[in-house]
């Protein structure tokens, strides 16, 4: 049986802050990503946008962590170190707004933790059909806000607003019509792929993560970058000029 995807960023997608002085914070959404080293030794990687961490000023940031007990659901943020002397710990992308960070993740949440190979590729529109007014979701913290005690992030759904979506090179992003606030930026945008079939063939549902929010338009449109580019930067993490591979994007299986 295939997992929810909805159900799977619930529970890897996380918030980010950093306190701002006189009682404000800078808010962010960010999701964890299971990548493997080239040794294949296990990895937990942060994704989010650039920008989430750029205005964070300070060299510490919290990350949202829940945590489930005999008592119930419990919200901890805990310190986690973005910056060293100043100097920034994440790795971005050299032209688009993406920045991964590998953490150490409590157990749970590493398990929680995406497979790289759920986000999408170059070909996965296509491969998909995937156009204009075609149903996306995403889940992040609006304002700061959650959905829930147990500080779970809010769901949102839109549809693509803009035309084409390929090829990747001459379209690294696409517009969504969705509320879009701040705190938002970060969070990942997917196909749950209920009732979507690939063209010609009646199994498999197109379900994958297809890109990072990181913008926000008047007439509340969303900018979302494409998950091309997450890969890219994940692939940064082992050496300059190294891409991380790119497995087909396929619906989410079993782990």
């Amino acid at each position: 049986m295939e997992p929810d995807l909805t159900i799977e960023l619930m529970n890897a997608t996380v918030q980010i802050e950093q306190p701002a002085g006189e009682g404000q914070r800078t808010v962010g959404t960010a999701f964890l990503v299971d990548a493997p080293r080239p040794d294949g030794s296990p990895r937990t990687v942060l994704v989010t946008a650039r920008h989430v961490l750029e205005r964070m000023a300070g060299d510490e940031a919290r990350i949202g962590w829940r945590m489930e007990t005999a008592a119930g659901w419990r919200y901890a943020a805990e310190p986690v170190l973005i910056r060293a002397s100043g100097t920034p710990l994440w790795t971005q992308h050299p032209t688009y707004d993406v920045a991964v960070m590998e953490v150490k993740a409590p157990q749970a949440f590493a398990r929680a933790a995406i497979p790289l190979a759920w986000l999408a590729t170059e070909t996965s529109f296509d491969e998909w059909g995937v156009g204009p007014g075609d149903e996306m979701m995403t889940v992040g913290y609006p304002l700061g806000q959650s959905s829930n005690r147990a500080g779970f992030p809010i769901l949102r759904t839109g549809r693509v607003a803009s035309y084409p979506l390929s090829p990747i090179a001459s379209f690294p992003t696409f517009l969504m019509d969705i509320t879009v606030l701040s705190g938002n930026s970060g969070g990942p945008v997917f196909m749950a792929g209920y009732g979507r079939r690939r063209p010609g063939t009646e199994h498999a549902s197109g379900a994958f993560v297809a890109g990072v929010l990181t913008r926000q338009l008047e007439l509340e449109i969303g900018v979302v970058t494409h998950a091309v580019y997450v890969r890219e930067t994940i692939g940064l993490l082992d050496g300059p000029g190294l891409l991380a591979a790119p497995p087909p994007a396929g619906p989410p299986q079993d782990r």
